[in-house]
């Protein structure tokens, strides 16, 4: 495996429908509404965005992402990336026990220059950077549903 690949697994519990779920997370361009990593996103067409994210460490990740699946009745959602990472992110959304479980599944290589440079000492603090990227991606995604349900309710 390439120095600059990496593949990163999270698996979630939320208290929500897998509908709701599937809504909040194919709904790129809202990304910064809820997931504070995600600094923002500029919609290019109705299956395509540019994110930039950033987490802990100091730099900002600028990645297109366009939909390669989006299908709810599967509870499937699968993104092609580009730009400073390139490879794929997905989420299989399942309802379980009242609730909704999700697997976020990435795999890509990282083409930012400056981060290819660090590898050797950074792998690390990369991987750490982006384990947090998601426990805020989590929380956010737990509070817009229950925001969501409360003004549903």
């Amino acid at each position: 495996m390439s120095l600059h690949r990496y593949r990163f697994r999270s698996v979630w519990h939320v208290c929500a429908s897998p509908a709701a779920v599937y809504d909040v997370l194919s709904d790129i361009a809202n990304y910064p509404k809820w997931w504070p990593e995600v600094r923002s996103a500029t919609k290019i067409d109705d299956e395509s965005g540019v994110l930039i994210c950033r987490s802990f460490l100091p730099f900002d990740l600028v990645v297109q992402v366009r939909h390669s699946i989006a299908n709810q009745q599967a509870g499937l959602l699968r993104a092609t990336l580009s730009g400073d990472l390139e490879g794929f992110a997905s989420w299989e959304i399942t309802g379980r026990d009242g609730g909704t479980d999700l697997v976020f599944d990435q795999e890509v290589v990282v083409n930012k220059p400056l981060l290819r440079r660090l590898v050797l000492i950074a792998k690390p603090f990369f991987r750490g950077n982006h384990d947090l990227m998601m426990r805020g991606g989590l929380k956010g995604l737990k509070q817009v549903l229950a925001d969501r349900a409360a003004s549903e309710s």
